[in-house]
């Protein structure tokens, strides 16, 4: 064989050589794909609905564990009707109990619990035990399957898991209300809502006439948490800058994603807690329903 064609064959082996290494170098190490891997969102951005609303923040609630942390509860099963000691606990990575929770809101836990269509909503607190678990009366009057978020602050973090419960029993799901400016609190009680850009402001009457003296309820006028229709994605919303001034109780709230929430307003008056539920829209899906 001639001193070319022994060349030609040695180039060709070159780059079999460096293809083959090139392809298990890509094996070995997933970061030498690129973004390409991350999907079009791009490195470490939120992909398809909730990046087009980046800016808001992330809805929350819906694992059972998040930030090496992870709710266990005792049981997931309720008796229907009954009241029961519910208890769980929060567990770090090595399935320890952890402490170290911080007061927001007055509290240093917060558990919502509501069925999975949206009804039958409540807002508890439970205590500490000895062994750092938490405990609280817990009664579900209806059969269905439920979910409880625990809402918590640790290390200057907010943290809300969340995690199924299940009433045996027949149940027919409720339809989620069209949305509506009013909603009744019980007893005279009606709240109004007025809706503008990322603001929520919410008015208070009773027997028509408007109040003005709210009691202080967790450290503010008013309590606001937001569902997300279909995967029940939690919003604890922060009340807006006026929020202790003027008459009407207000939240500024960013959805990350259009669709339906169920809104659960919480004021006190006369001593007494009072809910208001509303059924609110996005600008995105108001547009999409109107065409």
């Amino acid at each position: 064989m001639g001193a070319l064609p022994r060349l030609g064959l040695f180039a060709l082996a070159l780059a079999l050589l460096f293809g083959a290494g090139a392809l298990l170098g890509g094996a070995l190490d997933p970061d030498a794909r690129g973004d390409a891997a991350m999907g079009e969102a791009g490195h470490g951005e939120p992909a398809g609905e909730d990046a087009a609303h980046a800016g808001a923040e992330p809805p929350r609630g819906l694992a059972v564990a998040a930030g090496g942390l992870r709710l266990v509860p005792e049981t997931t099963e309720l008796p229907r009707g009954e009241t029961v000691r519910f208890r769980f606990r929060i567990a770090g990575e090595d399935g320890r109990t952890v402490s170290g929770f911080e007061v927001e809101h007055e509290r240093p836990m917060h558990v919502i619990v509501v069925r999975r269509d949206l009804s039958g909503y409540r807002h508890l607190h439970p205590r500490r035990r000895a062994d750092g678990s938490w405990e609280m009366p817990l009664r579900l009057p209806e059969a269905g399957e439920y979910r409880l978020y625990a809402d918590f602050v640790r290390d200057g973090e907010p943290q809300t898991l969340g995690v199924d419960l299940r009433v045996p029993g027949p149940y027919e799901p409720r339809e989620l209300p069209h949305p509506a400016t009013t909603a009744s609190a019980g007893d005279g009680y009606e709240v109004a809502l007025q809706a503008d850009g990322a603001e929520l402001a919410f008015t208070v009457r009773k027997d028509g006439r408007e109040v003005t003296d709210l009691e202080p309820y967790l450290g503010a006028r008013g309590h606001l948490v937001a569902l997300r229709e279909g995967d029940l994605a939690y919003l604890h919303v922060h009340p807006g800058s006026a929020a202790t001034e003027g008459r009407d109780i207000r939240f500024a709230v960013e959805f990350p994603s259009e669709g339906r929430y169920a809104l659960y307003l919480q004021f006190k008056h006369e001593g007494r807690v009072r809910t208001a539920v509303f059924t609110h829209e996005t600008a995105e899906e108001r547009d999409g329903h109107a065409g």
